[in-house]
């Protein structure tokens, strides 16, 4: 799109080039800030999109999700348009009279939720595919023979008759190895495995499973939190493919979800482990052959050469793992352990932070520390 002269929003002797259109009143700006400074408009088209998602009874769960989220990301980010759901296509008309026509206890619960970060609550359950035997989180525990320091299940509790998720299928044909590859697989190929691994559990978790009209979001998200798929990242073992993935939401690069960084270091070992011996590389390779097949379905949406590219090599990542783990089942157990111990060290630390941070507000009388007291004072002469 060519930009459509300067923005009108900008400080005085600051106006930078208007890239995007306002999708209701099509006024153009420069940037999310500016889309916001504009009018109501920005409040209006996301406040709209959750009431169309609450009020339609074949809403899909993560369709909610994603509205709620891009609500969430208007109000509190301040991230180019499109990261924030922005596009220059035409506005969903006609859905400012659902806003006005609740009442106002209504519109205020409707503000708490989302204040509060708790619209999560709206959404009817969601259970991943990997639990699909229930195995996985027993089998975590028995892993080493050392008890486990928090229970085995994710940080927002899944109910046992939540509705269980659609388990993808393995691809029926999966290339040999050395037919994608003149040079031998590089040791270091395994541990790029966690680090996918937590992204894709991640991101399904966020997502509420995915859905085709978040397709694009979906990717985004994955792409960012997995290195080893958006940035071609190499680790030198299974802790550093985590605590990559797990920096990316530490920072607020990407929100943490409701599984946060310990739950998917948590579910990337349970996908490790598989349904048992028997057959422990079928939930990584559905899950690899699942993540190919997104990627690729994505890739035929985007139009932006740069974009198509970088899914395109994300996608040949996953089509590359997916022979690497079906010729080595036997790294999986010892992967699965390694996200273990990084799971259990991660919890430690965080446990030490908080019970550090605890003392010193107790000693502090606040979570603010208190103004330097002057202790030597030079006496007028």
């Amino acid at each position: 799109m060519e930009p459509a002269g300067l923005c009108g929003f900008c400080p005085a002797g600051e106006a930078q080039p208007a890239r995007y259109t306002c999708p209701r009143c099509n006024v153009p700006y420069c940037s999310l800030r500016c889309y916001r400074a504009h009018g109501a408009c920005a409040e209006d088209f996301y406040r709209d999109q959750v009431l169309r998602e609450l009020r339609g009874r074949s809403a899909s769960p993560s369709r909610l999700a994603g509205a709620l989220r891009r609500l969430r990301e208007q109000r509190e980010t301040e991230d180019e348009p499109e990261e924030a759901g922005l596009n220059t296509g035409p506005a969903p008309g006609g859905l400012s009279r659902l806003w006005g026509g609740l009442a106002p206890a209504e519109k205020a619960a409707f503000e708490r939720l989302l204040s509060r970060g708790e619209a999560g609550k709206l959404l009817p359950p969601w259970r991943p595919w990997w639990w699909d035997r229930g195995a996985g989180p027993r089998l975590l525990e028995e892993l080493d023979g050392a008890p486990s320091s928090e229970p085995a299940a994710p940080a927002e509790p899944v109910p046992g008759d939540a509705p269980r998720a659609y388990k993808p299928a393995v691809p029926p044909r999966i290339p040999a190895l050395a037919s994608l590859s003149r040079c031998p697989a590089s040791p270091l190929v395994r541990f790029q495995l966690p680090n996918v691994l937590f992204a894709y559990a991640h991101t399904l978790a966020l997502y509420h499973g995915g859905d085709d009209e978040l397709l694009s979001d979906f990717c985004a998200t994955l792409l960012g939190v997995s290195g080893a798929l958006g940035a071609q990242q190499v680790f030198a073992s299974a802790e550093e493919a985590l605590l990559a993935a797990a920096n990316v939401l530490e920072t607020g690069e990407h929100p943490p979800g409701p599984l946060g960084t310990r739950g998917a270091m948590q579910e990337a070992a349970r996908i490790l482990l598989g349904e048992g011996p028997a057959n422990q590389k079928g939930y990584t390779l559905a899950a690899l052959g699942h993540l190919a097949q997104t990627l690729g379905r994505a890739r035929k949406q985007v139009n932006a050469r740069e974009e198509r590219d970088r899914l395109f090599r994300a996608r040949k990542k996953c089509q590359f793992l997916l022979a690497w783990t079906n010729e080595n089942e036997a790294a999986l157990t010892p992967l699965a352990l390694d996200c273990t111990r990084a799971h259990r060290a991660h919890t430690v630390a965080a446990e030490e932070v908080a019970a550090l941070t605890g003392e010193l507000e107790r000693l502090w009388g606040g979570s603010v520390p208190p103004a330097p007291r002057t202790l030597i004072e030079e006496l007028p002469g």
